[in-house]
């Protein structure tokens, strides 16, 4: 368990003493959030605020992750590399926006062709590793199986491995498209998506142990988890998790910092990438129920607006800013979306408990 415990103290040090160099850095080279005209007013001030702020989580997530491998002597395992691989690889594809948003000083960043195309080869990359490569106990870091509280009669390779795969690559990289944008969207407000994380992935921390606890000795046992490397899964999320909370001591009103995009996506990608290596892919939907909200919101209006002749359900999507032109604060806003957060992650674990409880 002190792998665990290193992966998070080492990303929550860096985090919290890199942010502001990193600061320094970007106020340097100018490189400042662009406002969208059409939000809320009270936005307009956070104008030239330091953005990219994801890269500070990438980087001390990372060197956490592998730092704490080397002082343990803790040789690193597939499961939480290919986590890592699309927390990275997602953030690319982010960083890649923000960085054109700023240069450029519009809010459009990539085109959507290629960010669609970014985040297709990451996701197929992972999907096809993830599904391959069985551990030393013959168990691949995904499934075939459609997971809930553990994988169910579900499986995706009904009519054979070919079309199995394919189905899975289409399902894996529907659940990434759909956390990095949920997680995108939250990212609206000083602290909310970032406390919201640190939430969901130390939820994800307890699942992993739990795994780890009662992991299965053969494919057959019962009462007990299929899980690929869960403490390396753990560490990984323990990282992110120490990595947020660091930052989100820069991130909370008034920020100093914004994640971006490069954040948003990396932690996006790296929520679902837990939710598949960990079988767990529909409870992550309930543990991470206040970014489904959000997203759910968003698509509401949309949807409402082209069937109605535009009409709007919400003063403004996503939700957050709905109750911002309500007259709520942004700090009140925050507190209480970060308590809802809390509670889907608890009735989330509480599920996962349950269901072991009453299979006993």
């Amino acid at each position: 368990m002190l792998n665990i415990l290193y992966s998070f103290a080492l990303a929550l040090v860096l985090a919290l003493f890199g942010t502001p160099l990193f600061v320094r850095l970007l106020v340097k080279k100018s490189f400042g959030q662009f406002i969208r005209q059409d939000g809320p007013t009270a936005h307009y001030i956070k104008r030239g605020t330091p953005t990219m702020g994801g890269v500070v989580i990438i980087t001390a997530a990372l060197v956490a992750y592998f730092g704490a491998d080397l002082i343990l002597g803790h040789p690193p395992r597939l499961a939480g590399l290919l986590v890592l691989f699309l927390f990275v690889g997602m953030g690319t594809v982010g960083f890649i926006d923000d960085f054109i948003k700023i240069s450029r000083q519009r809010s459009l960043g990539l085109r959507p062709v290629w960010k669609f195309v970014g985040q297709g080869a990451v996701g197929v990359t992972f999907a096809l590793l993830a599904i391959n490569f069985p551990n030393r106990d013959g168990w691949t870091p995904a499934s075939f199986k459609v997971s809930f509280l553990r994988d169910t009669s579900i499986d995706l390779a009904f009519a054979g491995r070919t079309l199995g795969t394919v189905l899975f690559v289409i399902w894996a990289n529907f659940l990434i498209t759909a956390w990095t944008n949920a997680v995108n969207l939250t990212d609206g407000l000083d602290g909310l998506a970032t406390g919201a994380s640190a939430m969901v992935f130390m939820a994800y921390v307890i699942v992993a142990l739990w795994g780890i606890s009662n992991l299965c000795d053969s494919a057959s046992a019962t009462h007990c988890y299929v899980m690929s490397d869960p403490l390396d899964v753990a560490m990984v999320a323990a990282a992110i998790t120490g990595a947020c909370l660091g930052f989100l001591w820069w991130n909370v009103h008034p920020a100093a910092i914004f994640m971006g995009d490069t954040g948003a996506l990396a932690l996006g990608g790296a929520y679902a990438g837990l939710s598949i290596v960990t079988r767990t892919e529909v409870l992550g939907a309930i543990i991470g129920g206040l970014f489904v909200v959000i997203a759910a919101s968003d698509i509401i209006q949309i949807g409402w607006f082209k069937i109605s002749g535009g009409k709007r359900v919400f003063k403004m999507a996503p939700l957050h800013h709905h109750f911002e032109l309500s007259g709520w604060g942004e700090v009140t806003i925050v507190i209480r979306f970060w308590l809802i957060a809390a509670l889907f992650a608890a009735v989330g674990l509480g599920l996962f408990y349950a269901e072991w409880v009453v299979a006993r």
